[in-house]
């Protein structure tokens, strides 16, 4: 199998990554993609009374694995599947089962902290960053961990002012500068998400 293709897509919390990531697959319509979320390599905290888990930083570089992050995407690349982890969110711990995952072609990597990680950085053929208001951000992110992850408002307001928007500024808006690609707007900007399209099929064609 010729060698995996990394595109690495970062931006704030609910800044439309993970739109932009799917409307690109969709676009491809290969079935030799896959999407790998940050996310999943949070760190368990299993370890630690529930009660204590949603006061951390989950938006500091330390709240994830990346070094089991950067190994497992580098077996992608090489074309080697991965044990890849599945985290859940109300518990904020990994579920004892894994699932397997590759090998694949393109390989699509999307999260806040990953142009903040050099290990991930020189490994990525493009590095995306989505570059969405804070506002925007907000509303999206209370809506979704409302709907999706069992929060209350309380909470997601807590955690936005608390970690949120000071690791933003302290992290993931100065991973910018790292970025090749930078789409305003997120999912909404199909001609950019066109342009980049265009730029990852040439790869694919030339590995």
């Amino acid at each position: 199998m010729n060698k995996g293709v990394l595109i690495g897509i970062a931006g704030a919390s609910a800044s439309g990554k993970t739109l932009v990531a799917k409307t690109i697959m969709e676009k491809l319509g290969s079935t030799e993609a896959v999407m790998i979320q940050e996310d999943s390599y949070y760190k368990d905290l299993s370890d630690i009374p529930l009660s204590e888990r949603s006061g951390k930083n989950f938006d500091h570089p330390d709240a994830f694995d990346h070094d089991l992050l950067v190994e497992h995407m580098k077996h992608l690349i090489q074309g080697k599947s991965i044990s890849h982890p599945i985290y859940d969110y109300k518990t904020h711990s990994r579920k004892p089962e894994s699932k397997t995952v590759g090998p694949h072609r393109l390989i699509i990597l999307e999260g806040i902290l990953i142009l903040s990680v050099p290990q991930l950085r020189e490994i990525m053929d493009i590095r995306v960053f989505i570059d969405t208001a804070p506002d925007i951000c907000f509303i999206r992110r209370l809506q979704r961990d409302i709907k999706e992850r069992g929060r209350t408002v309380e909470s997601v307001i807590e955690q936005y002012n608390g970690t949120v928007r000071p690791m933003y500024f302290q992290f993931i808006e100065p991973s910018k500068r790292t970025a090749h690609i930078i789409i305003p707007r997120g999912g909404k900007n199909l001609v950019a998400i066109d342009i980049l399209t265009a730029k990852i099929e040439s790869l694919l064609r030339s590995e």
